[in-house]
């Protein structure tokens, strides 16, 4: 068994077609089905049904693909402990980061990232916490930016910053500068999923739903921050933005934004990596380059918070 049987094994499994797993191994495709047959004749075992269309794993084959995706994992952790003892910055890089976070963080540092490691390759994600953890733990991310604490025993949790959270009412009703929660309007509240739901937080606004209708009998589901600004603009709705939002938003009308008082709803913004994660000194970097970069936009004051967990 050799690391390129291994991996033309797992491509196969994924596409579930050998002209295309072979051009994404860049092999001929009598090559990579040879080197398949070569490892299924040799332990006796059939991995795929040829028969179907796709073809389909066998179900030997799904607990041997198992451990051979963990394997070739072990191969993949061994060049980056290799590249990292050489102090050799080289490969892929996978980042995600949550919606709330994504539209205003990475504008601020991805181009400081490629220009700091010409050589390696940033494959950039805006995903759901869910998913993140998800895609780490199968080894598809390197590094996640999310709300934290997760608390989940396969990763690693790096803090970055705090951020509060402010109100955008674009309804014009509160004439004070700053909103007690009582003076929320939870008829005119608009909400995302991620982000903004967090356990302990105002109860009243996680029991909400997360869904609006909109003259009577259209109901909307905001999938962007984008757009669940937007739609509070053209509804008069209220919702609450973290303050990162605010940095350079053309989108914004700074007169709807209000302070809440303390003590300040807040999130705690970190990094997650598999526990087994090995590139230190690049994740050392990359922590560096986010505070740097947001420092100028968080307020640095004494204002009592409340971070609460998410969900």
């Amino acid at each position: 068994m050799t690391r390129s049987q291994i991996e033309y094994i797992l491509t196969l499994a994924k596409l579930k077609n050998f002209g295309k797993a072979a051009k994404a191994c860049f092999v001929t495709q009598s090559t990579l089905s040879a080197m398949v047959a070569k490892f299924e004749q040799e332990n006796g075992v059939v991995l795929f049904n040829r028969k179907t269309r796709p073809i389909s794993i066998t179900v030997q084959g799904e607990k041997i693909i198992k451990s051979l995706s963990s394997i070739y994992r072990e191969f993949q952790l061994l060049d980056e402990m290799i590249n990292e003892i050489k102090r050799y910055e080289i490969g892929n890089l996978s980042i995600a980061c949550i919606p709330t976070v994504a539209p205003y963080l990475y504008p601020l540092i991805l181009n400081k990232l490629s220009n700091a490691y010409p050589r390696v390759n940033f494959i950039i994600h805006e995903l759901t916490t869910e998913n993140i953890v998800e895609e780490i733990i199968a080894g598809n991310v390197d590094i996640g930016i999310v709300a934290l604490p997760l608390d989940n025993k396969e990763l690693i949790e790096y803090p970055l910053y705090e951020e509060e959270f402010l109100i955008y009412d674009c309804g014009n009703k509160m004439k004070a500068s700053q909103y007690k929660v009582s003076d929320i309007d939870f008829e005119r509240l608009w909400l995302m999923e991620e982000g903004h739901c967090m356990r302990n937080q105002i109860r009243k606004i996680c029991e909400l739903r997360h869904q609006k209708k909109i003259n009577g009998n259209l109901t909307y589901n905001c999938g962007t921050i984008f757009t669940l600004i937007e739609m509070v603009k053209m509804n008069q709705g209220i919702t609450l933005l973290p303050r990162l939002a605010l940095a350079h938003n053309i989108q914004i009308d700074e007169a709807c934004i209000y302070n809440l008082l303390e003590p300040v709803p807040s999130r705690s913004i970190g990094i997650v990596t598999h526990k087994n994660y090995i590139k230190k000194r690049l994740l050392s970097n990359l922590m560096t380059t986010i505070n740097e970069a947001v420092s100028n936009y968080l307020p640095n004051d004494k204002k009592e918070k409340s971070i609460f967990n998410p969900f």
